[in-house]
């Protein structure tokens, strides 16, 4: 997982309530077990309509989406997170999340960022011709005009984000220590481990 910590950059402003996981990624896209590809069904439904800010020349490649309250909301599924991140999406802005979609988001070095709605209908605003820079470090999201709003986060979240730490991460961190714990065992209790066969006569 990549390490996550200044995001700068122009964001998409989205800003619709209630954008779930099937207008993330619609079902017809979860065929695939790959996480390469699915940037091209994110958001298909809202791409299809004309004007969408996602057609925005100024939004192409931009790192930040800014949503409504309760995003990611519906189905639990990871491909979400994947077609996020293929579209090259690594931070969103919202006044909620669905708790499982902010949980895949973590899972996959996606930023989610929790802020007050007249915070976020501000940042909505000034993403229309300015970039938007989230300092995860410093937890606040700033803007060319001074603006600047504090966001909270679980610490081991975002120890886990700076560092680029996942699951497989942060257990090979501690492999001296598993590996000392499994020599103990083998010598204190060695009943544990698969005997071996006996050799024939």
């Amino acid at each position: 997982m990549k390490a996550v910590s200044t995001i700068e950059g122009r964001a998409i402003p989205l800003g619709l309530k209630n954008v779930d996981t099937d207008v993330i990624i619609p079902a017809h896209w979860l065929k695939t077990i790959s996480r390469e590809g699915l940037g091209k069904g994110a958001f298909e439904t809202i791409r299809a309509a004309p004007g969408n800010p996602f057609d925005v020349e100024d939004f192409a490649n931009a790192p930040i989406l800014i949503a409504g309250d309760n995003f990611g909301c519906g189905s639990s599924r990871e491909h979400a997170a994947w077609a996020m991140l293929d579209m090259g999406l690594t931070a969103v802005i919202a006044p909620s999340f669905s708790d499982i979609f902010a949980g895949n988001a973590f899972k996959n070095g996606i930023l989610a960022v929790e802020l007050p709605q007249e915070q976020v209908d501000r940042l909505l605003e000034v993403a229309k011709d300015q970039p938007v820079t989230i300092d995860l470090e410093n937890q606040v999201v700033t803007t060319p005009f001074q603006d600047r709003f504090e966001f909270e986060i679980d610490p081991f979240r975002k120890r886990c984000l700076l560092e680029g730490l996942d699951e497989i991460g942060l257990t090979l961190g501690s492999e001296s220590a598993i590996t000392t714990h499994e020599h103990m065992r083998q010598g204190s209790m060695p009943w544990l481990d698969k005997p071996k066969r006996r050799e024939a006569a």
